[in-house]
């Protein structure tokens, strides 16, 4: 796990090595300072019929501003090296694990779920920051300063020393307790951050439907619940952590007593000659180091449990393979438009009982316009994904222009694959920008012209920017219909040899559906067309129409063989028949 993350240090590995460098100048010399400053109240308590020597005081007050100057620069420094490296590899983190979640399959997402990748890519990859930023300086600065300054408490007060090695393992193995009963509460708190992700995801982008059907309160108590259940672990885990400051605040004035009272005795006792004010006066100050060293490696500590469980997500997102890949030497040059199912099953997941697609034998000429009906749940999506290979089928061989889709490079299908998805996605940016991730060569000339196959240009026309026109993100001031339509001309933008539309006309109206069509066969009579739709009408003058009933293709023929023969294409056509003309009566 570890050599995997610091593959994303790269450009930063000078900023991470500079810091502990950095760091430890620091901590040298902020354990000398207490030392000269000993030297200094030693030089200072003369006793009787000594007189007090300037000269010295002014080389220790010198020597301890050049110290003090140069302690805050290696700390600025380290501080500023440490910002970086840390930040750093937080960007390339992010970066990798969205150029791998790019690469990811549908099975891949499925697999993870939307609001997990984003707290992966956001809350985790921040825990992880958090940590190295803590190993690259505060996991260096606290040991060496707990050991230097201990060295330095039996330099300064000889046997005085041993209080604080005394007091080190009872303090450290409470600290460790603390620890221990505070990491599983962290550890559950991830999954419930995918909850609360979850909870705010449905709700932004479902907030039309929340507030048509007035479930305000319903979602409010939905996402109040996910919050106080994440609330609840936090406080449970920041109360038990809230131990480590009276702990720490109990040792630290033991020691301090301890300090004064046995100093205090061997300066009577000794009259001076064995330990001074001063060097009592700065055994204090190393006593605080030594605590306040051993606060922080218990709070690192911590970080870096709660970091590993993150570490640990951050990874299985890197470690994930993507279960579509392009073959070695794959074919980049597409024949044709033909589409051939060859007795092709498929289901979602391994483990599934029962596959999606059963038996599926069909051939699709290149240029054909295939029609496919079916009810919820009969798979005419899942059908058409196994087309572009958005999925692999689990049986059987499907294969355009005469080939498996699986000898083709993935980028090369696609291209010439062009789906308009049943849920329709516009990205924030004018109209040219969008319909340009279909083609982002293409001319004004070409946009009009696919704009006006789409029947979307007389519509842009009317908007105050024409195609300059700013798309708010997921096209929310643009009518249903009228992201369908830019979203079939960004399709047809692609030049495709076969155009899939998933029930991309289900919001515009008869009429525009079928210029659609019409401008279709007149336009791009050479493209193969399928068109997955709810109304007979959009596809009664398809070369062929497909019925699908329960992942099986239930019949295949034209409007007139299956009107009054198949029993599900009838009642479809009967029922919207009829209620068309309830509607004009």
């Amino acid at each position: 796990m570890v050599k995997k993350l610091t593959k994303s240090i790269r450009e930063y590995k000078l900023a991470s090595i500079l810091t502990p460098i950095f760091v430890s100048l620091e901590v040298v010399l902020e354990c000398l300072i207490p030392f000269i400053i000993a030297k200094l109240v030693n030089s200072i308590d003369v006793g009787a019929g000594e007189t007090i020597k300037l000269n010295d005081i002014l080389i220790y007050g010198g020597i301890l501003v050049a110290m003090a100057v140069a302690s805050l620069v290696c700390g600025a420094l380290s501080g500023a090296f440490c910002a970086k490296a840390s930040a750093g590899f937080a960007k390339n983190l992010r970066k990798d694990l969205y150029y791998k979640i790019q690469d990811f399959s549908f099975e891949n997402i499925d697999k993870f779920s939307t609001p997990s990748l984003v707290t992966r890519m956001t809350t985790d990859v921040t825990n992880v920051q958090f940590a190295y930023m803590m190993i690259i300086r505060i996991a260096v600065r606290c040991p060496l300063m707990m050991i230097f300054s201990l060295v330095m408490t039996f330099i300064i007060g000889g046997s005085l020393g041993w209080i604080f090695i005394g007091v080190i393992p009872p303090l450290s193995l409470l600290l460790f307790l603390i620890m221990k009963k505070a990491m599983p509460l962290y550890h559950k708190v991830f999954k419930k951050y995918d909850n609360l992700n979850e909870s705010i995801q449905e709700n932004v982008r479902g907030i039309r439907v929340v507030k048509s059907f007035v479930r305000e309160d319903y979602e409010k108590k939905k996402f109040d619940k996910a919050s106080t259940d994440l609330q609840i672990d936090f406080t449970k885990a920041e109360r038990i952590l809230a131990w480590n400051n009276p702990i720490m605040q109990f040792f630290f004035y033991a020691v301090l007593s301890s300090v004064l009272f046995l100093g205090s005795y061997l300066i009577i006792r000794s009259s001076g000659t064995t330990i001074r004010v001063g060097d009592v006066s700065q055994l204090i100050v190393y006593g605080m180091q030594i605590l306040m060293s051993l606060m922080m490696l218990s709070m690192v500590f911590a970080m870096i449990v709660m970091s590993i469980e993150s570490a640990r997500r951050v990874c299985e997102v890197l470690d994930e393979e993507s279960t579509l890949k392009s073959p070695d030497n794959a074919v980049t040059d597409i024949a044709d438009g033909s589409v051939d199912f060859d007795n092709v099953s498929f289901k979602y997941a391994t483990a599934a009982e029962r596959n999606v697609l059963e038996g599926i034998d069909l051939h699709i000429r290149s240029g054909e316009t295939i029609g496919i009906i079916g009810g919820t749940g009969s798979s005419k999506t899942s059908l058409v994904n196994l087309i572009s290979r958005l999925y692999d089928a689990t049986d059987g061989t499907v294969k355009v222009g005469g080939r498996d889709v699986k000898e083709y490079d993935l980028n090369a299908l696609r291209n010439q694959v062009s789906v308009v998805l049943q849920k329709n996605e516009l990205f924030s940016g004018t109209i040219k920008e969008n319909l340009r991730w279909g083609d982002p060569d293409a001319t004004d000339e070409e946009l009009e012209e696919a704009c006006k196959l789409a029947q979307a240009d007389e519509f842009i026309r009317g908007f105050p920017q024409g195609y300059d026109t700013y798309i708010e993100q997921g096209g929310t001031n643009v009518s249903g219909g009228q992201k369908q339509r830019l979203c079939i001309a960004r399709a047809l933008l692609k030049k495709p040899k076969i155009l899939i539309l998933d029930d991309s006309t289900s919001a515009v109206d008869t009429r525009t559906d079928a210029l659609i069509r019409k401008a279709f066969r007149e336009y791009i009579p050479q493209t193969t067309k399928i068109i997955i739709a709810q109304r007979t009408s959009s596809v009664e003058d398809a070369d062929r129409i497909i019925i699908m009933d329960g992942g099986k293709i239930n019949a295949v023929g034209v409007h007139e063989e299956l009107l009054g023969k198949n029993a599900i294409y009838t009642e479809v056509f009967n029922t919207q028949n009829k209620k068309g003309c309830g509607d004009e009566e």
